[in-house]
């Protein structure tokens, strides 16, 4: 979530307040169900373990992204994208009992007052706010003590049997942290939270960092997007479904027919979302 978190600090507030006076209604969703992808073996990152089963959903497969709210199961959709630390292991395998792949959002960029693992992110990797209430930026180059609180985040994706992780904020050197981030600090930190996924079996998706896809789509078993269309940046998505890899997309502002032309010719798997991501969609 948060991909224009630059624009976030003039906007958020006007879009959560329009956001939190919608409900979110699943009726009358158009059911797209796409064939499940078939999980395919990729070596785990760990030396010395045995080939680890990868998740590796299928370009233009169907989902659904729920951050907000009581998940709604009842989505004819073969994915699923949840909170992790927001819903418990009950939830995953009921969504799996419906022949559904489940993801864990983690927020992997920036730190977050609320979540139960906050007092364990030291002062000193807390950068400036990201435009949302209660989120600073984290210092990624403090690689020792970023990734062992990413690792554990995703112990708790694997143990409540998650199928693929979401680590948000995967592009934070493209925006105003409070550190002097570079492109070689963001693709490090990106390419050390997919050797975190794949060493826990876990599928991984690249959240927006469009300017570095063509270096880590191979790294990376899914995208995640938000946006492309209002900003005319979805071509730059190609790698991902030219590798038969699924690109997880939505608009926020944008209609429908303003956007799903042009991306089902690119192989997207698009629908539009409220900011708040409750459990309303409208599906190309």
């Amino acid at each position: 979530m948060r991909a224009r978190a630059v624009f976030a600090a003039l906007a958020a507030a006007a879009l959560l307040a329009v956001a939190g006076c919608s409900g979110g209604n699943a009726d009358g969703d158009e059911a797209s169900k796409t064939p499940q992808a078939k999980p395919t073996k990729t070596a785990s990152a760990t030396p010395g373990d045995e080939a680890a089963e990868l998740w590796q959903p299928k370009a233009r497969t169907a989902w659904q992204w729920q951050l907000d709210g009581r998940v709604d199961t009842g989505i004819d959709v073969p994915v699923y994208d949840i909170d992790g630390f927001e819903n418990s292991a009950a939830t995953v395998e009921r969504l799996h009992d419906d022949d559904r792949k489940v993801i864990c959002y983690i927020n992997a960029g920036a730190w977050e007052d609320w979540r139960p693992d906050a007092d364990d992110f030291p002062v000193s990797v807390r950068g400036k706010s990201n435009g949302w209430e209660g989120e600073r930026w984290l210092d990624i180059r403090e690689l020792d003590t970023v990734l062992p609180l990413m690792a554990k985040r995703m112990d708790m994706c694997r143990d409540k049997g998650f199928d693929g992780v979401e680590p948000d904020l995967m592009d934070a050197y493209r925006n105003r942290t409070g550190f002097p981030l570079t492109g070689a600090h963001q693709l490090a930190y990106n390419r050390a939270l997919s050797r975190l996924a794949h060493e826990r079996g876990l599928a991984v998706g690249l959240k927006n960092d469009l300017d570095q896809i063509t270096e880590l789509v191979d790294d990376f078993e899914f995208a995640v997007n938000e946006e492309c269309a209002e900003f005319g940046e979805c071509a730059k998505l190609t790698p991902f479904v030219k590798a038969d890899k699924a690109v997880f997309h939505v608009e926020y502002t944008l209609e429908p027919d303003e956007f799903c032309s042009t991306a089902k010719r690119l192989g997207l798997s698009s629908m539009r979302k409220k900011l708040g991501l409750d459990s309303w969609r409208r599906p190309c």
